[in-house]
């Protein structure tokens, strides 16, 4: 005799969205065909902030969405909120989907006395209930570790390199790393584009001045190229254009600045008009207003990518597939 009672219950997906970028969840909303499940988020008087969900949560499968732009702090508790609400309110499986994972940069102590602060961003999400994490490029792919339970590491990689490649065909390219700790990325880039040789920029900086390059000196081969500078976030924009500056200096062509992740903290929108980069390319990750918006500016939609992620988690499929089995 069979102890159990067969059920009825089915699995369903439901998108829920913070305040920190909406234009964002909308679209992965569109690609996914579904609608956001309205929910009410309001500050109160002091700052803290509220959300409740307009609709029953009971046994979804609830990905929320949420990017992690200034004020960082203030978002990233939204969507610990959120991520509350759907556990107390018995949702099945809850995955925060983070575009540009928060505090990723302090993924390591670099000196006595700091804080891990991606572990302790990771470690708040599983005490506020989430089981996974959809995030795309971290600063470092260890990162993943931080989390006890399954992250789904994605990579816009394959969604800038088409653009370069159709943008810039014909052209001598040569990738260029803006650090030593980006080489490997670059050979990656290198190889998708057909075996093109890369190149990387020493620079030391300051512990003590942060966002500041003290020097810069150009490892290898770059005089009459289309030099394209490749990284995982562009902020003040000061590593991106001081080596756009200093590749020019050194007979590049042209140069062309890449990144997943546009933070564009304080100066940074006049640092890239003035850097003389022929093109800027990011993906939307984070919400970029109109105002730090430029003509040799290029944003490219990172929705269709998290949104087959998405599907791939919800009927348990491979993300790794997603990515031609080199994710």
């Amino acid at each position: 005799m069979v102890s159990g009672k067969p059920g009825i219950a089915k699995r369903q997906l439901i998108l829920l969205s913070g305040r920190a970028h909406p234009e964002l969840a909308e679209a992965v909303a569109k690609d996914l065909g579904v609608a956001i499940t309205p929910q009410a988020a309001y500050d109160f008087a002091n700052g803290e902030i509220f959300v409740r969900f307009e609709e029953s949560v009971r046994g979804a499968d609830a990905f929320v969405v949420q990017s992690h732009s200034a004020p960082v702090n203030d978002w990233l508790m939204e969507q610990l909120l959120m991520v509350d609400a759907l556990k107390r309110a018995s949702a099945k499986r809850i995955t925060a989907v983070m575009p540009s994972y928060p505090y990723a940069r302090q993924d390591r102590k670099y000196a006595g006395r700091e804080p891990v602060s991606a572990r302790l961003v990771a470690n708040m999400f599983s005490t506020a209930g989430a089981d996974r994490i959809v995030t795309v490029d971290l600063h470092t792919a260890q990162a993943q570790g931080f989390f006890d339970g399954p992250v789904d590491h994605l990579h816009a990689m394959w969604l800038l390199c088409e653009h370069v490649r159709g943008r810039y065909q014909g052209e001598d390219l040569t990738i260029v790393s803006p650090d030593a700790g980006r080489t490997r990325l670059a050979e990656k880039w290198a190889d998708l584009l057909g075996g093109c040789p890369i190149a990387f920029i020493h620079k030391t900086r300051d512990p003590l001045r942060p966002n500041e390059v003290l020097a810069n000196r150009v490892v290898g081969d770059v005089e009459g190229r289309t030099c394209v500078v490749v990284d995982d976030m562009i902020d003040t924009a000061m590593t991106s254009t001081t080596a756009a500056r200093q590749l020019l200096e050194q007979g590049a062509k042209d140069v062309v600045l890449v990144a997943t992740h546009g933070v564009l903290s304080g100066e940074a929108h006049d640092r890239l008009i003035a850097s003389k980069a022929r093109e800027v390319i990011l993906t939307d990750t984070l919400p970029i207003p109109r105002e730090k918006r430029f003509p040799g500016l290029t944003v490219l939609s990172i929705a269709p990518l998290l949104a087959r992620a998405i599907q791939e988690v919800f009927e348990d499929g491979s993300v790794t597939s997603l990515f031609d089995g080199n994710a």
